[in-house]
């Protein structure tokens, strides 16, 4: 069997290790930067449950539903809405929900994939 080879010596498809590689590696790239932006958005819901357990707090001692706002900045919730279902006696439950921005802001995946808001519920008893 003949192999063609080049002025060289060496046979013609050496230079196939490095095309495939190079061909590889935007895919592979796609993929990293499609973890990374779903981190962020696994650290902004852990951020939003943080901030619902604060406003819930907030309410529950405070008994003002607007509390829950005030709580909501304060405990880093840029952009955050609060809404509370709070029950007139004490002893009863109430519940906050948050709603928090989660812009996918990773080049490459974040044109690809729309803004998400990110929700969280939290019931605290109420104490006034």
């Amino acid at each position: 069997m003949t192999r063609w080879t080049s002025d060289r010596g060496r046979p013609r498809d050496a230079g196939q290790a490095t095309v495939e590689p190079a061909l590889a590696l935007p895919a592979v790239l796609l993929a990293l930067l499609s973890v990374v932006q779903s981190g962020l958005v696994v650290a902004d819901h852990v951020r939003t449950v943080h901030v619902a357990r604060e406003a819930a707090r907030a309410v529950a001692v405070d008994g003002r539903p607007e509390a829950a706002s005030a709580a909501v900045a304060s405990a880093g919730g840029v952009g955050c809405t609060a809404a509370v279902d709070r029950p007139t006696e004490a002893g009863a439950t109430l519940i906050v929900t948050v709603t928090c921005p989660s812009p996918t802001d990773v080049p490459l995946v974040g044109p690809l994939v729309p803004d998400l808001e990110v929700r969280s519920r939290a019931a605290m008893r109420v104490e006034r």
